[in-house]
C-alpha cells in the first residue's frame, strides 16, 4: 500500500505486466492467498514476488495497542465482521490484536511470507515464490537480511509505540505473471 514504493519502476516491469496486490503490510491474508490462488490456478501466473520494505508502520505499533486505541473509539473488536460480504465469518474472541499482524523485523516477516505462500495448498508446487525489500532510504530492492543501508528495519528502530496513538503506514504485496 504504501506509496513511495515504484512497483512497476522496482521489478522493471511496464504497467500491465503483472497482478499487483498491496496491503498493510505487505502480508499473507486470506485475500491474498485467495488473490494468489485465482492469479496462479487460472490466469497462468507462474512467479509470485512479495515486497515489503523499510520504515514499514506496521513496525510502529502492536496488534494489542491498535485493539485499545480501537476499543478506547467505542469499537468491539470481538465482534467485527471481517468481511462484510460474510457477516457469518467472524473472527473468535481475543484474536483481533493477531489478525491486525503488526511485526518487528521487515526481513524476518518477508520471509515468512514467502514460505506461508510456498506452504499454501492453494498454491501450485511449481510458482515461483521471491521475496525482497524496499528500502525505503535507497530506493532500491534487495534479498531480505542483505543490507544496502543501515537505517529502520526493524521495530525497536521504528520506535514502537505501546502507549500512545500513532498513525499507520502501510505496506506492499506484489504478484507477478
Amino acid at each position: 500500500m504504501d506509496e513511495r514504493l515504484p512497483v512497476e519502476k522496482a521489478l522493471g516491469i511496464s504497467e500491465g505486466d503483472a497482478h499487483i496486490f498491496r496491503n498493510a503490510g505487505g502480508l499473507v491474508t486470506d485475500d491474498a492467498i485467495r488473490s494468489a490462488m485465482l492469479t496462479t490456478q487460472f490466469f497462468g501466473t507462474k512467479e509470485v514476488i512479495v515486497i515489503n520494505h523499510t520504515e514499514c508502520g506496521m513496525m510502529t505499533a502492536s496488534g494489542d495497542f491498535l485493539s485499545e486505541v480501537l476499543r478506547n473509539s467505542g469499537i468491539d473488536v470481538d465482534q467485527v465482521t471481517v468481511d462484510p460480504a460474510l457477516p457469518e465469518l467472524k473472527l473468535p474472541k481475543g484474536i483481533f490484536s493477531k489478525w491486525i499482524k503488526t511485526f518487528t523485523d521487515v526481513d524476518e516477516i518477508c520471509t515468512k511470507q514467502v514460505e506461508l505462500l510456498r506452504n499454501s495448498p492453494l498454491i501450485p508446487e511449481d510458482v515461483v515464490i521471491h521475496g525482497y525489500i524496499w528500502e525505503v532510504e535507497s530506493e532500491s530492492l534487495r534479498r531480505p537480511y542483505e543490507r544496502l543501508s543501515q537505517k529502520v528495519n526493524t521495530s525497536e528502530a521504528m520506535g514502537t509505540q505501546k502507549h500512545k496513538q500513532t498513525e499507520l503506514v502501510v505496506e506492499i504485496g506484489t504478484l507477478i505473471e
